[in-house]
């Protein structure tokens, strides 16, 4: 009857029908009585969320204190309720670290002993005495994995306990001490990585440190140690990607290959997640659509016929990357549909509302893109991108106080991720706090690179140290750079932006995203005045930018008009402020019309990006107005053919000519001569370059009309045929010898009047 019954019990139990089992589980317990029974019992009502009548069972059989499982399961059903301080009395505050060196060992004996359970005597004959043992001393080996494996499961809750109460290092040494006593105690290492408890070197270090060889299959030593390579590979897609990104690839690609996991959504996310850190947002946002897009791993929801909408039950861990690709490549409607899609779907998920507040940030509404962000850190207090978005928020409003405290908050939590404390030193550059942001970004880099901690030293000097083994985050040490630029230390400046860039390029980064350090560094050598080199850079800057770029966005923040390359940075300006960059070195360098050139680039293109971009206009039209300013001078001092004709006058002009080549360009000569010019006559310089801007323009708007429109003539007075072109070049002739040209900001409707008269 007891067989029959816990057959019944299962076959209900695997349908889905809890109350069934449940009734049927009990008739089983009072026939036989048995522990094992009562813990199947109470497991059934564990899974059915009834975590009191499970204690009331286990309590009432008094199996807490006598089986090592029931003890696991009851402070399992006191953390479901958030009495941490009842778990922690069942469990205990020590580890059974002495576990660590045994667990191993059991297991290796186990294995022996199912590998030699069947071996036979030299005769044929087996004794069964000797059988006898082999069984007993078999089961109590399996029994002591068993409570082995318990135990490691005891120190998870232990650890979630410590965490549920903010004790984030005995949290955390809880978690490793899980996974060194079981190594398949997975959950344990999931909250190590998920929560940044560790940094990328120290990760790298702890899973170098586990006993994989400790996995076993029955019967079969040489599919356990596939099994224990297997089971590395998948805990090393779980590391920081900035942690030796070489083993990282590697695990990738076997798994992908060998063992045809390439669809999985696990291993497709640690691929997108790769690619996140390399700055291709456009090839991360492909994984990550197809992620949500697969059929087989969530529930397609259809907002109208013909059309699909985002999938859901989908891991968690997806949406947070998904989101974060979405706002860096500007896609806001496809932020919007995904937020009302979880809206209404998913409430009580952190994440529904973390979509929510991406999207309002990626329309600059912060002050709602807050109140989100804030939600979703309450109903997920260990978020990350719920804390960095909250913090993010006070830092696009200038509050940096606010921002520091927010962020100060997600390093505390997040003990081994590096980006807190690289916001923080962002801050504290923005508020001009050199020291504190040298010392913040330091940090960052020690934690993200695995160099040890300390100051600027321990960074490496020159490119021929080579980079950091375990990789880094290459806009660390462009933050380092900028400190060090605006402390004036300008060859370090440039060292540090170099070995950014050469990192970026080792780790396969998108150029595109780095440009701006780049220009950093071109900014570093005008500086310097290494000109030239200056300017090698700046027009590399400007060929990536041409050449178009993958991770461009599509809107920016403030609503102006979509950015056109450069990885996102035409919001910002970065193009116009190169522009404005190449035609201050061409200055410096005396090539005045190529600076003229670079500087009417330079306006055109920041006064149309709008926002906050449009005011760098202002100061590249204050140069390009003194650069033509020094182009009439220059133009002035040249020998004219009337001046060679002339007399003492055209040798006067010669000595000028011949002064302006042969000495190098000094920025105090050139604006004194302007002032001069300027106080030698009102109006002078402007209406000679508008002249000279007249006749070229004339020139060219007669050849064009000839190539366009060449058989078109009238007769003039004397009836001869007249071209066109012709006709209008003696209509312009006589506009301008029958009046003198009034200023260079003369509007064209007022021209075409004039021309017209």
């Amino acid at each position: 009857m007891e067989k029959f019954l816990r057959n019944w019990r299962q076959d209900a139990l695997n349908r889905g029908q809890h109350d069934a089992a449940i009734y049927i589980g009990d008739k089983v317990l009072a026939l036989t009585n048995s522990d094992a029974d009562a813990f199947w019992l109470a497991q059934v009502h564990f899974n059915n969320n009834n975590y009191t009548r499970a204690l009331a069972l286990l309590s009432r059989k008094d199996l807490i204190s006598r089986s090592t499982s029931c003890k696991y399961l009851a402070a399992h059903c006191y953390i479901k309720q958030n009495k941490f301080d009842a778990a922690l009395s069942i469990l205990g505050e020590q580890n059974p670290t002495h576990l660590i060196s045994s667990a191993g060992h059991a297991r290796r004996k186990l294995q022996h002993l199912n590998g030699h359970s069947h071996v036979t005597l030299r005769n044929g004959k087996t004794t069964a005495s000797r059988s006898d043992r082999v069984d007993r001393s078999e089961e109590r080996e399996r029994e002591d994995a068993n409570n082995i494996r318990f135990e490691a499961a005891m120190c998870y809750l232990r650890g979630l306990c410590y965490a549920k109460q903010n004790a984030f290092d005995r949290a955390r040494d809880c978690y490793k001490d899980a996974v060194r006593i079981d190594v398949q105690c997975f959950e344990a290492f999931d909250q190590l990585m998920k929560n940044s408890l560790m940094s990328p070197a120290e990760e790298l270090e702890f899973l170098e440190s586990l006993d994989f060889d400790s996995i076993t299959v029955p019967n079969d030593p040489s599919v356990s140690q596939e099994a224990a390579h297997f089971v590395k590979m998948l805990y090393t897609t779980r590391l920081s990607k900035y942690s030796s990104p070489s083993a990282l690839s590697d695990a990738t690609e076997t798994l992908s290959t060998h063992y045809n996991l390439a669809n999985n959504p696990d291993i497709l996310l640690s691929r997108a997640e790769a690619l996140y850190t390399q700055c291709r947002f456009h090839e991360a946002l492909e994984l990550t659509s197809s992620i949500l897009s697969s059929p087989e791993s969530g529930a397609v929801l259809s907002s109208s016929p013909g059309h699909q909408v985002q999938n859901l039950g989908h891991s968690p861990a997806v949406y947070p990357l998904h989101l974060a690709c979405l706002y860096e490549t500007g896609q806001t409607n496809a932020l919007f549909l995904l937020a009302h899609t979880l809206a209404d779907n998913a409430p009580e998920e952190s994440y529904s509302y973390l979509a929510i507040g991406v999207y309002y940030l990626s329309v600059a509404k912060i002050a709602e893109a807050r109140r989100f962000f804030s939600k979703a850190s309450l109903l997920d207090p260990h978020s990350a991108p719920a804390w960095i978005g909250f913090a993010h928020t006070f830092a696009a409003e200038g509050e940096h106080d606010q921002a520091i405290a927010a962020y100060s908050t997600a390093a505390r939590l997040f003990q081994g991720s590096h980006l807190p404390q690289l916001f923080l030193g962002m801050q504290h550059l923005a508020l001009n706090n050199m020291s504190l942001a040298h010392e913040y970004l330091s940090a960052a880099y020690a934690m993200s690179s695995g160099s040890p901690s300390g100051s600027l030293s321990t960074i490496p000097s020159s490119l021929s140290n080579g980079l950091p083994p375990l990789g880094g985050d290459p806009l660390v040490l462009n933050e380092l750079g900028v400190v060090l630029y605006h402390q004036s230390n300008l060859e370090a400046a440039a060292d540090l932006f170099r070995q950014s860039l050469a990192l970026a390029a080792s780790l396969q980064c998108d150029p595109a995203a780095w440009v701006a350090t780049r220009a950093n560094l071109g900014h570093a050598l005008r500086r310097l005045g290494r000109l030239e080199e200056a300017l090698a850079e700046f027009d590399e800057c400007l060929r990536i930018g041409a050449g178009g770029s993958s991770t461009g966005y599509s809107t920016t923040l403030g609503g102006a008009a979509p950015s056109s390359g450069v990885g996102g940075y035409e919001d910002r300006g970065l193009i116009g402020s190169l522009h404005t960059s190449r035609g201050l070195v061409y200055l410096e360098l005396g090539r005045t019309m190529e600076a003229v050139t670079a500087l009417h680039e330079a306006v055109r293109v920041l006064g149309v990006s709008g926002g906050d971009a449009a005011g760098g206009a202002g100061v590249a039209g204050t140069l390009l107005s003194r650069a033509l300013e020094l182009w009439a001078l220059e133009g002035r001092g040249k020998q004219s053919p009337r001046a060679e004709r002339s007399g003492s006058s055209g040798r006067g002009k010669g000595k000028a000519s011949a002064r302006t080549r042969e000495e190098p360009f000094v920025e105090e000569s050139w604006t004194d001569e302007v002032v001069d010019a300027e106080a030698s006559g009102p109006g002078t310089v402007e209406e000679t370059v508008e002249m000279e801007l007249d006749q070229e323009a004339d020139g060219l708007l007669g050849r064009a009309l000839g190539r366009v429109r060449p058989r078109r003539t009238r007769r003039a007075g004397g009836g001869v045929d007249v071209p066109r072109e012709m006709e209008v070049e003696a209509a312009e002739g006589r506009t301008r010898g029958s009046s003198r040209p009034v200023s260079s900001r003369r509007s064209p409707t007022r021209r075409t009047r004039r021309d017209g008269g």
